[in-house]
């Protein structure tokens, strides 16, 4: 599988191995969890009418909202200073205000290490799928956003894992 975008800034800015040190040089990887909490927001239920503004073409312009595109927060896009912490409203995974959620800062940290380390250490693949990129995303419904078919990928050790 092509190194995407995200993997390329992990291997280059770690530098040898993964630390919380090198998570600020992660830009596009910052981007990546953006569009994603944008598109799939962790508690839909919780907020039905606001999830929704996340996919508003009023509210994110320059292509379909719909579609997965983690440049659109980047400089120079009309939607890059928009911010997931409850000063914009086109972008509230985690709610905004008083009522916004505490552990919104312990959920990112528990993204951003754990998944710059997997792309660092190694590459991924689809079993029997040609495009990855035709992946269904179809979300079930419940209580938190995942996907309704269960996601099978096989790891390709890139770089050894230390003490492993």
């Amino acid at each position: 599988m092509a190194v995407h975008g995200t993997q390329w800034e992990s291997i280059e800015a770690a530098a040898g191995a993964v630390s919380e040190d090198a998570l600020g040089e992660l830009r596009y990887l910052q981007l990546v969890i953006r569009e994603t909490l944008r598109l799939h927001p962790p508690l839909p239920l919780l907020l039905p009418r606001e999830c929704t503004i996340g996919r508003d073409e009023r509210y994110w312009p320059g292509g379909s909202p719909e579609e997965f595109r983690p440049e659109r927060f980047d400089d120079g896009e009309a939607t890059a200073a928009v911010d997931f912490r409850g000063a914009d409203f086109e972008l509230l995974p985690f709610g905004g205000g008083r009522r916004m959620c505490p552990g919104m800062a312990f959920g990112l940290a528990n993204v951003e290490l754990p998944l710059s380390s997997l792309l660092f250490h190694f590459d991924w693949e689809v079993p029997g799928m040609a495009d990855p990129t035709k992946l269904d995303m179809t979300e079930a419904f419940g209580i938190t956003s995942r996907r309704k078919e269960n996601l099978h990928l096989r790891p390709l050790l890139r770089v050894s894992v230390p003490g492993v």
